[in-house]
């Protein structure tokens, strides 16, 4: 399986095809072929050598804000993975991991109100995520299932909507927007980085079991990663913007299901700001590839560390 890269041409009209669909959902794709080029065939290729090291099943990690790019990113690699050296690739998020919102409700009323809202270390089922990763890196790899989370519910989405994944994945691409991510120190967590954690966290309960969280078995789950690629963002602001645009093409998808209105994404991402920004800085350094994306949100430079 380890050999040379398989017909460019194929690549490339399948890499085509697939953004010309996601155009109708979302603004258009620019420079299209120089970062297939310049940026997917080089993380595909630094994918495969990984791979290679002793043919068992990697786990890629990418990582990066709200609204950056990484399912559409995640499909294009799967695409030229495929492509490119016949590696099977299984796609999950993060996000799909979400406890229900009976346990969030659950957990806001014995904790903090906060822990209502998904998103931040605290919010997954971290039990059946460990599980998950460890079954689709087991050598006896037996079929299983991947939960899917319904956002325009706010919940669990029924079973017969989940991944089945019946064969041992060569790649599987964990995506999330805090995959990744380490604890904070003590001193980084005393003030409050916006109006909801100075209003709602006054007693820093909440950040507090969100970084003890990290610390215990977000850091046990991240241990199973075998690379991380970080998406870097400008900066928060532009969370805010891409994330309504994500907004938008879930109103389409959800064909009338519940959304949320700008005013409504502006007070959600407040809970991601924190650690958002905490991964801007560690993640720039720790992450084996790192992606900066410019204020356009296209592709400006590549560092593999």
């Amino acid at each position: 399986m380890c050999t040379n890269e398989l017909n460019y041409k194929k690549i490339k009209n399948k890499y085509l095809k697939f953004i010309k669909a996601q155009e109708v959902l979302s603004e258009p794709f620019r420079d299209k072929i120089e970062q297939l080029n310049n940026f997917y065939l080089p993380i595909t290729r630094m994918i495969y050598k990984t791979f290679c090291k002793d043919k068992k099943t990697k786990i890629i990690g990418l990582s990066g804000g709200q609204g950056s790019g990484k399912s559409t990113i995640s499909n294009i690699l799967k695409i030229t993975l495929k492509e490119s050296f016949n590696l099977e690739t299984v796609i999950f998020s993060i996000d799909d991991f979400y406890k229900t919102f009976k346990e969030r409700k659950t957990m806001s009323k014995k904790i903090s109100s906060l822990f209502l809202t998904r998103g931040v270390p605290g919010t997954h089922d971290t039990k059946n995520l460990l599980k998950c990763i460890k079954g689709l890196k087991n050598e006896r790899f037996k079929k299983l299932m991947i939960p899917k989370f319904d956002k325009s519910n706010d919940d669990r989405a029924s079973k017969n909507k989940w991944i089945k994944v019946n064969k041992k994945p060569n790649i599987v691409i964990f995506e999330g927007w805090c995959v990744g991510v380490g604890p904070q120190k003590k001193k980084d967590l005393l003030k409050p980085i916006n109006v909801l954690e100075k209003h709602k966290d006054k007693k820093k309960i909440w950040r507090n079991k969100v970084n003890l969280e990290i610390k215990k078995d977000y850091k046990k789950i991240f241990s199973f990663i075998d690379k991380i690629i970080f998406l870097k963002v400008p900066s928060f602001k532009h969370v805010f913007k891409w994330r309504l645009l994500q907004e938008k093409k879930l109103r389409i998808k959800s064909k009338g299901k519940k959304t949320m209105s700008n005013n409504q994404i502006k007070k959600f991402i407040m809970f991601y700001e924190r650690l958002t920004k905490h991964m801007l800085k560690s993640l720039t350094q720790r992450a084996d590839t790192v992606i900066k994306i410019d204020n356009e949100h296209r592709f400006k430079a590549i560092k593999f560390n």
